[in-house]
């Protein structure tokens, strides 16, 4: 069953940034703050294998390219310059 709680002074600069949070994710303020305590509280962190296996399903699923190794080492020395 969920529970009612009241926060006390949030600091202004926190308050704003959940307003602007709510209202860029098109919910209210009490939701926003629902979503980053659960956001925070309640991820799991996948076990290495799992991530892996996520990666590799990934991996699977994109088409099968062939990268110019030089042209990509060009285009990293163009940006660095």
């Amino acid at each position: 069953m969920p529970t009612t709680i009241t926060l006390k002074s949030i600091p202004d600069d926190v308050y704003e940034r959940l307003k602007v949070s709510a209202t860029a994710n098109h919910r209210s303020l009490n939701s926003e703050v629902i979503a980053c305590l659960e956001a925070t509280l309640m991820t799991r962190r996948a076990a290495p294998p799992d991530q892996l296996a996520a990666i590799r399903a990934l991996r699977a699923r994109l088409p099968k390219t062939v990268f110019n190794h030089d042209e990509i080492d060009r285009i990293k020395r163009q940006g660095r310059s």
